[in-house]
């Protein structure tokens, strides 16, 4: 008979920044979860506005109140903001779970949220990163009609090609992934680490675990996903006005930064492990010379008409970027 698997230790690793509206309800969503975590390690960017105080507040309750002491609850203060991604590295690299869940401040999550994600990892040793969908909700808390998933626009051939373990290659077209969702295991940070400048925490974790093994998700929404205006990192809308506000919004910086995460990607790749397949690291070095092309298309909209075609005809749009919607932001955005 097999042994059954260990149950993986749930560190929780939340960060914050001026969070005092909502921390402590997130807070509690997380000390009350069927499934609960051994440890909370909660990262401070240098908050103003009282974020620390209410945290250990509702900490204090949660013990005073029958929760359990032993839970290693541990606060780090940043004198100086160090920015989003820094601030969640540096609270991964202090969990000392077999599983990490990364926690926005503002968020709620469902009840059964981790023991859904631990039963996955369980399931399936060789999972790297998993995440989910959410639930939309306004400020108050009150739903917005919509979930995560719908909001970006993923389609069924997105979600079939992750599931089918080509998640690379999803990946290398754009993003997908929502760090608020998300749980990965300890060793995918260490595999990461340092997160380059050029990404954000979340997407550059879901890459490097589809790259050197594997990642997926769950249909369900398990957190409900707050946007209230002040978010630090909000979800951006792919329907028809979300679409038509990108053709009119100046191109430069946008394509600057998908070549330097590409230029990045490149560097790091090669030293990753395990390294990723040859066939991985070629489609890298062909995403690098896509985003050269697009990054250095002229002013002109009529003299970039070539260039433009040219990437169409040869794939680039399709397995590196949105395809139409990309040529025809290429061809028209301002600079």
């Amino acid at each position: 008979m097999m042994e059954p698997a260990l149950q993986p230790t749930v560190s929780v690793a939340l960060c914050t920044f001026n969070g005092a509206a909502y921390v402590g309800e997130q807070l509690r969503s997380i000390l009350s979860q069927s499934t609960r975590p051994s440890e909370i390690v909660v990262s401070d960017d240098a908050s103003t506005d009282g974020t620390v105080g209410i945290v250990e507040q509702v900490h204090a309750a949660w013990v005073a109140d029958g929760g359990d002491p032993a839970l290693d609850f541990r606060v780090i203060r940043n004198a100086v903001a160090l920015g989003v991604a820094a601030n969640f590295e540096q609270a991964l690299s202090a969990c000392s779970g077999d599983l990490l869940a990364l926690s926005d401040q503002d968020d709620v999550w469902a009840p059964g949220r981790l023991q859904a994600m631990v039963g996955e990892f369980l399931r399936r040793p060789e999972l790297q990163l998993l995440h989910s969908d959410a639930r939309l909700v306004g400020g108050d808390g009150t739903s917005l009609g919509t979930t995560l998933f719908t909001t970006l626009g993923i389609t069924d051939d997105e979600k079939k090609g992750v599931h089918e373990g080509r998640a690379f290659n999803v990946l290398l077209r754009r993003n997908i992934i929502t760090g608020a969702t998300a749980v990965v295991r300890r060793e995918l940070v260490d595999r990461a680490r340092p997160f380059p400048a050029a990404w954000v925490h979340d997407e550059w974790l879901a890459m490097v675990a589809a790259a050197t093994g594997t990642m997926d998700f769950l249909d369900d929404a398990l957190i409900d996903y707050r946007q209230h205006g002040g978010n630090q990192i909000g979800v951006t809308s792919l329907d028809a006005a979300g679409r038509l506000s990108r053709l009119q919004a100046p191109r430069t910086q946008r394509n600057e930064r998908l070549l330097a995460r590409a230029e990045a990607l490149d560097e790091r790749a090669p030293g990753l492990l395990p390294v990723p397949p040859d066939a991985y690291l070629r489609q890298i070095r062909a995403k690098v010379a896509h985003e050269r092309v697009r990054s250095a298309l002229p002013g002109s909209r009529l003299r970039r008409v070539v260039p433009v075609l040219r990437q169409w005809r040869t794939g680039g749009y399709a397995r590196f970027g949105l395809g139409p919607q990309d040529v025809l932001r290429d061809l028209v955005q301002p600079l």
